[in-house]
């Protein structure tokens, strides 16, 4: 996709969302943190009734920890993979208070550092915490990426460092956003709504339906 064309590309999907956010209900660093690790594998919907009771009483890694496993398990229980994530995100609570100070850190080495964190949830971290330039590329986003041809890849790495590339610095701060949404929302996966698509004639997939 030449650079015109990929500006054009974020300019449509900046007028059908001007201000996106993520979907994921947080209050501060730390929850957003819990959030993302918890939306492995489940769904935002998913994730918000389970954190709405838990994030009533629970913002900071000296709450969590206080809290405990059992009682955080009981928590969270209807998301999937229950028993890895609540080991995983009292884990992380310990490490930010024996090492940051009960902070969570602004930098990509330390975010990875944390149990459950990979290199997704940092980026997502970085960019909705923080404000950093990443692209967080998950499943929508390697889709998208993919069949329209905007950053074609084998890998989500390969296509996290092809968007880095091809998308211009005036988009960074909501790209990942525009992505996730126009795929969840738009470019789905079995059936993707082409007649609907406000990038419809930029799109390379071959089995697209025309506007």
């Amino acid at each position: 996709m030449k650079k015109a064309d990929v500006d054009e590309f974020f300019r449509r999907l900046k007028a059908r969302a001007p201000a996106p956010k993520s979907e994921l209900a947080y209050h501060n660093p730390y929850t957003l943190v819990v959030a993302v690790v918890l939306s492995a594998q489940a769904t935002d919907t998913g994730v918000n009734k389970a954190t709405k009771e838990l994030f009533a009483k629970v913002r900071t890694p000296q709450a969590m920890v206080a809290l405990g496993l059992d009682r955080l398990k009981g928590q969270i229980k209807s998301i999937g993979l229950y028993n890895t994530k609540a080991k995983n995100i009292i884990a992380l609570s310990q490490l930010l208070i024996r090492d940051h100070g009960g902070k969570v850190p602004r930098d990509r080495a330390a975010l990875e550092a944390l149990p459950g964190v990979g290199r997704k949830t940092a980026n997502v971290v970085l960019n909705v915490a923080f404000g950093e330039p990443t692209m967080a590329v998950d499943t929508h986003v390697f889709r998208v990426s993919n069949r329209t041809g905007l950053a074609p890849g084998k890998t989500p790495l390969a296509v996290e460092q092809k968007l880095l590339k091809v998308i211009g610095a005036q988009w960074m701060d909501h790209a990942h956003h525009w992505l996730i949404l126009h795929g969840r929302y738009t470019c789905v996966a079995r059936k993707p709504k082409c007649t609907q698509c406000a990038v419809n004639d930029l799109c390379a997939f071959e089995g697209k339906t025309t506007v």
